[in-house]
């Protein structure tokens, strides 16, 4: 799992953003709590909200960790 490319999209026009580990799409995530969730089913156990947005695992599409736009 480690080797597989870990993408996180830019923000949709909902305000989430898809995540996608190698080719398999994980869903949409609203936040860094619902990345790790998604990474932790996916086999990455040990990373929580702060290592999800610190790793280098993950590639930050359209923003970084801090982007995550509320929909009105």
């Amino acid at each position: 799992m480690a080797e597989r490319r870990v993408i996180v999209h830019p923000p949709g026009d909902t305000g989430g953003r898809r995540v996608q580990v190698g080719v398999e799409e994980l869903g949409t995530a609203y936040s860094l709590h619902d990345l790790s969730v998604f990474l932790q089913r996916a086999g990455l156990e040990d990373l929580d909200e702060l290592d999800a947005a610190m790793s280098p695992l993950i590639e930050w599409h359209g923003g970084g960790p801090e982007e995550w736009p509320a929909v009105e």
